[in-house]
């Protein structure tokens, strides 16, 4: 049996970044296709809010993108910093808060891809983000924000894994829901990494509380956003050819928001 550690697994940014970044060229793919297709002229500046590790923003930045983020985590802010430097690129994330900040200069597109966007405890904090982001963007470019949604038919997801390896470090991810509760739209998850070298083996486990939306509530908050349009809708398979339609048992959902 591993030996537990309680902590909070975006203090572990090596570990975090193996798992979550062993996938990356299918969402930098997925997000070249959305600049070409649903932003209006070039797009150059782009800005990830809670953007960890910057698994995504190194990727851009060696493909000649300037690139720019923030995140509420110092540890894993000062890894992504250290990797854009040793690539040769301006550190450009800053330790920051999601629902409220302003970037320097206006960009032209901007990314949440994988949930972080449902730590936000409150429609307040939510609404509050979505404005940040849309007066950091340039009129024509995009938001391309992605969540997991609380299916009204059906039985949601309870539990998911991943898995990675680099070299001889091998790290086994684990999410699991302990509790929901829809009327007060809050939903806690344990999450855990088991980690390998080939001299220890042990495991990190954390719990933290997400906001719920069906797909309802998410539109209800996206209209209250006048600068923002939906101009498109896909799922997690991340192909820009296969828009979706949000139905009731609809879970993984990528909008993609056009400032006006």
């Amino acid at each position: 049996m591993l030996k537990t550690i309680s902590g909070n697994l975006y203090d572990y940014p090596k570990y975090y970044d193996l798992v979550y970044g062993s996938d990356w060229k299918a969402e930098f793919d997925f997000l070249e296709d959305c600049f070409e297709k649903h932003a209006a002229g070039v797009v150059q500046n782009l800005f990830e809010p809670a953007c960890g590790t910057g698994r995504l923003l190194i990727r851009f930045a060696q493909a000649d993108y300037a690139v720019s983020g923030n995140d509420l985590n110092r540890q894993a802010i000062d890894y992504c910093n250290r990797r854009l430097a040793r690539g040769g690129f301006p550190p450009t994330a800053v330790v920051g808060d999601m629902c409220d900040f302003r970037c320097a200069q206006p960009i032209d597109a901007a990314f949440n891809t994988i949930n972080s966007f449902r730590h936000l405890s409150t429609e307040t904090q939510a609404q509050q983000h979505l404005q940040c982001v849309a007066r950091a963007l340039r009129p024509g470019g995009i938001y391309v924000l992605g969540l997991h949604l609380t299916p009204t038919t059906g039985q949601p997801l309870t539990e998911e894994s991943w898995s990675a390896r680099r070299g001889n470090l091998a790290v086994l991810s684990r999410m699991w829901v302990t509790g929901r509760d829809t009327r007060r739209r809050q939903e806690q998850v344990g999450m855990s990494f088991d980690v390998y070298t080939p001299t220890k083996q042990f495991r990190i486990e954390d719990h933290c509380n997400f906001r719920t939306y069906t797909a309802r509530q998410m539109r209800k908050l996206l209209d209250r956003i006048d600068e923002f349009e939906i101009t498109a809708v896909y799922d997690f398979g991340y192909n820009t050819g296969q828009p979706i339609h949000i139905g009731p048992e609809t879970e993984d959902v990528i909008y993609v928001l056009k400032k006006r």
